[in-house]
């Protein structure tokens, strides 16, 4: 089978560590991974490649720093070229980015089969751009991987069960990356020590829903620097928002560190005494290392984190955020419960793309 993978947001590289290196022990399976280019910055992308041994990609389509519409538009147009040329027989895609909605659209068209690893979440805010793009992609891809039973549980609620696609559950790869590269980080990264940190709280910010809105980042930004107070908080900043902060004059007192790659941020994560963010994957790799987290959003995919006490929302109020804060600085949980497949995910991904069979 000749699988093409798209890529082109660090998250999708880490996914496509796991699951790639599990198609390297399968014969039947020949990856052509191609990247479109969506993060440029050399820290954010090239750096993710050398470190994690990822396959270079086969294709690098070089399309960012343009609108939705043009973004999207264009990695249609080059990734329609790749699947004819290629002569594809499936197309492989992560989360719910504008590669990942531009990847599927191009393979459906062409009547290639669309496999879809991440499948099944949903925010239920439509405002989010992710969100249209994650539930347009489920509906056009004929496997549909799903992390957890509540994400099986919204296909079904939408209907999926009645559609032409096999709906598995495999777990979620992040944790695969998770748990194989915690091996190696500190062989690999020396951060901790560059830095001289030691009891601190990492915190990300670059969701379009905060940086976008002045008032929101501002409020974010007020409740980091009244956390910094009492306890440094580390931010590799995204360079867009860093460009933001900048142009609206905002003053963010904090410990800011260019972005990070993969081995960087897990010694973060290992090391830190709480997490702070808007990613939606930051707030499980906080989780697989133990950590707590405060998301900066009014809403999650990953309800289990919070449903179980290791996620707490706090949206973009200064006062709940430094309340999540100080909260979750206290709180005990379990961690060991099993809420994501225990690092198997990239196997049944592999096994179920081997074993296909189109309709």
């Amino acid at each position: 089978m000749k699988l093409l993978t798209i890529i082109g947001a660090r998250p999708q590289f880490i996914k496509a560590a796991a699951v790639s290196r599990t198609f390297s022990n399968i014969k039947s399976i020949n990856e052509i991974i191609v990247h479109t280019g969506q993060h440029f910055d050399k820290n954010m992308s090239e750096i993710f490649f050398t470190e994690m041994d990822i396959p270079k990609p086969s294709y690098n389509l070089n399309i960012n720093s343009l609108n939705h519409g043009s973004m999207t538009g264009r990695m249609l147009e080059g990734i329609e070229e790749i699947v004819l040329k290629e002569k594809a027989d499936m197309l492989m895609v992560y989360g719910d980015t504008n590669s990942t909605i531009a990847g599927a659209l191009a393979a459906k068209k062409l009547h290639v089969p669309v496999a879809h690893v991440e499948a099944g979440l949903r925010s239920f805010n439509m405002r989010m751009p992710e969100e249209v793009n994650r539930i347009l992609t489920d509906r056009i891809s004929d496997l549909l991987f799903c992390p957890t039973d509540k994400a099986i549980e919204n296909l079904t609620k939408e209907g999926f069960n009645t559609f032409p696609s096999k709906i598995v559950k495999s777990g979620d790869v992040m944790q695969d990356a998770a748990l194989y590269y915690s091996q190696k980080s500190e062989k690999h990264s020396n951060i901790i020590a560059t830095h001289a940190l030691s009891n601190f709280i990492l915190c990300t910010i670059h969701r379009a829903e905060n940086t976008d809105d002045i008032s929101r980042l501002a409020e974010i930004i007020n409740a980091i620097n009244e956390i910094e107070k009492s306890i440094e908080v580390v931010i590799p900043l995204h360079p867009r928002t860093k460009k933001i902060i900048a142009d609206n004059r905002l003053m963010l007192n904090a410990k800011i560190i260019e972005p990070v790659g993969y081995f960087d941020m897990i010694e973060l994560l290992k090391n830190c005494s709480l997490v702070i963010t808007d990613s939606g994957g930051l707030q499980k790799e906080a989780y697989f290392f133990s950590k707590h987290s405060v998301t900066l959003r009014d809403e999650t995919e990953w309800v289990e984190l919070t449903e179980g006490g290791f996620n707490q929302l706090a949206g973009a109020n200064s006062r709940v955020i430094v309340q999540s804060v100080n909260k979750m600085l206290k709180s005990t949980s379990d961690f060991s419960v099993n809420l994501y497949g225990g690092g198997k995910a990239s196997e049944i991904i592999a096994e179920e793309i081997a074993n296909y069979k189109a309709d």
